[in-house]
């Protein structure tokens, strides 16, 4: 779940970021059981995963990891995005991480009574613990750790921190072309109204 990502893109609509912020764990058709712009932060989060399932960029880092990891490896490239994006954070935004995950916090309080249950029991822990380790590779390495044991069969989430090590830079610059193309496309999503 690359959540901080997916904030990140939303740009400054509180309402879209709330709605891409909840759209790992809305499922089924959007309908009209949110707000407009909910709704819209939803089909953003959508258009966004399949805007990466189709890039180059995305393709080239998940065919870098092991081929074992199956479908695995697009999990693995979401978080390992969201790790290279915590370290860039200075560069690409203009206040500081942890100022952000404050903020950004605020904002989906204020909407946590709208959202699925099981996310409303998982917003403290991925604010208080996911986000603010994202900048390390330990903490990528815990984020999996934990969805790993969230997912009923086995897998071999636990194990991906390895092939961010031992793939790091090759990553990292598939991460910089990748990133200059998302902004691209969720820049004219937001411009149009959701008409591309």
């Amino acid at each position: 779940m690359n959540i901080l990502f997916h904030m990140y893109l939303s740009g400054h609509d509180p309402e879209l970021l709330v709605g891409n912020f909840m759209g790992d764990f809305v499922k089924g058709p959007v309908g009209d059981a949110y707000a407009p712009q909910i709704t819209q932060g939803l089909i953003l989060h959508r258009k966004i995963d399949s805007f990466a399932q189709r890039n180059s960029h995305f393709q080239a880092s998940r065919v870098r990891l092991a081929p074992h990891y199956g479908l695995y490896r697009g999990v693995f490239v979401d978080l390992f995005y969201d790790h290279f994006l915590a370290k860039e954070w200075s560069s690409r935004a203009d206040t500081t991480l942890p100022e952000y995950i404050t903020a950004t916090r605020a904002i989906i309080n204020r909407y946590v009574s709208i959202m699925p249950e099981q996310l409303q029991e998982f917003v403290p822990k991925i604010f208080d613990e996911l986000l603010p380790s994202y900048d390390s590779i330990s903490g990528i390495e815990s984020a999996l750790l934990r969805m790993s044991r969230r997912v009923r069969r086995p897998n071999p989430l636990a194990e991906g921190g390895a092939e961010l090590t031992i793939h790091y830079e090759e990553l990292k610059a598939d991460f910089g072309r990748f990133i200059v193309e998302v902004q691209e496309y969720t820049a004219k999503f937001i411009a149009t109204g959701g008409d591309i």
